[in-house]
């Protein structure tokens, strides 16, 4: 049967991978996204799903309690999907309330919505509520620690993973408390198409392509395991038609790397791009100089990020042996995709840098 599936926060990176993903395998589906539009919400990154009628977009806050409630009866809403999160670890370090705000609270907005919806009427509805967390509500590994499965306890070392953290409980509460089918899934470090600049690997893309710094924490050897977007929306499919209600998966790419490791592969990559094709110094001549003189040039240490989590690493067999889960890309396969896609799609990432994104959304919510 057709579902009807609310997005919350797609209009982010993983939520705008995930909606075209979703399209793409289920043509007969509904899909709503409900977005605020916060700097990382970016129209654009659904533009190519605008056309389609079985998309809709609502810009609205998953705070906004009564509106979450109208859009789960209006649209008849049966599966819930919640991306939307603030969720840049430096952000929550200098500014920690819009973390605690959006990520906690906006996460019982939308739980006591659907209660009210699914669970409060005559009978319970059909439903599932998908909460999208990550790795970093584990804490940090040390180098020949196991990687985090998920019976790992909870150690978060920021303000973003420990707000996360809260929402995970959050959810988990509503399912022992009021019998709401839910699941949750924990995902490594994502990477991708429409994947904020500000976030290590579009960073060290645009960086070269401006030839500027590419600035790298303490000694760069922290590890992550990275998991290609497309990859991260598939697991996430198999959880909500295989996954168990009440459980927690974890989505990982298979992929630990030192992030001074990725930040020389992509300079790797970016030099054999630029020789390969002789058109990419004409458009982008500042990068040229990086690299005809060695990108790794640029690479500059700074001072390490305070509670830098030392190592993450996903144990995803759990969800291998129980729902089929295996990632379609390796780093070196994805990182590729990645940086081709960069350099194909630079009107994107410069109306990103500039600002420029934000015009339309001003002209059409002010």
């Amino acid at each position: 049967m057709s579902k009807s599936v609310l997005v919350t926060g797609g209009a982010g990176f993983i939520g705008a991978n995930f909606v075209y993903y979703w399209l793409a395998k289920y043509p007969t589906d509904k899909i709503v996204v409900l977005d605020a539009l916060t700097y990382a919400g970016n129209l654009a990154n659904l533009e190519s799903a605008s056309g389609n009628s079985q998309y809709k977009f609502v810009q609205g806050d998953i705070c906004n309690t009564a509106l979450v409630e109208q859009l789960l009866r209006e649209h008849r809403i049966d599966t819930l999907v919640h991306f939307a999160a603030e969720s840049h670890v430096d952000r929550s370090i200098t500014g920690p309330d819009a973390f605690i705000e959006t990520n906690i609270l906006g996460t019982y907005s939308l739980l006591k919505a659907a209660k009210r919806v699914w669970l409060d009427g005559e009978s319970v509805l059909p439903h599932r509520f998908h909460h999208v967390s990550t790795d970093e509500v584990y804490g940090t590994l040390g180098p020949s620690d196991p990687a985090f499965t998920e019976e790992t306890a909870y150690a978060p070392n920021s303000p973003y993973s420990a707000s996360k953290a809260a929402s995970d409980h959050l959810v988990r509460a509503y399912h022992h408390t009021y019998g709401m089918n839910v699941t949750t899934s924990n995902c490594s470090n994502n990477y991708g198409p429409y994947h904020f600049p500000e976030k290590l690997i579009p960073l060290v893309i645009t960086n070269i392509l401006h030839n500027k710094a590419l600035p790298v924490y303490g000694d760069g050897q922290q590890i992550r395991d990275w998991l290609y977007v497309e990859d991260h929306a598939y697991g996430i499919d198999l959880v909500l038609q295989k996954g168990e209600v009440g459980e927690n998966y974890n989505v990982g790419g298979h992929n630990e790397w030192a992030n001074i490791d990725i930040v020389k592969l992509i300079c790797q990559l970016m030099e054999d791009a630029f020789a390969a094709d002789a058109g990419l110094a004409e458009r982008f001549p500042e990068a040229k100089a990086a690299i005809s003189g060695n990108a790794e040039s640029l690479i500059t240490y700074v001072k390490d990020r305070p509670g830098h989590d030392r190592r993450y690493a996903i144990d995803a067999k759990k969800t291998g042996e129980e729902l089929g889960y295996q990632p379609q890309e390796s780093f070196e396969t994805g990182i590729r995709k990645t940086v081709r896609w960069y350099l194909e799609n630079e009107s994107w990432w410069r109306a990103v840098m500039d600002g420029s994104y934000r015009d339309w959304v001003e002209k059409q919510y002010s």
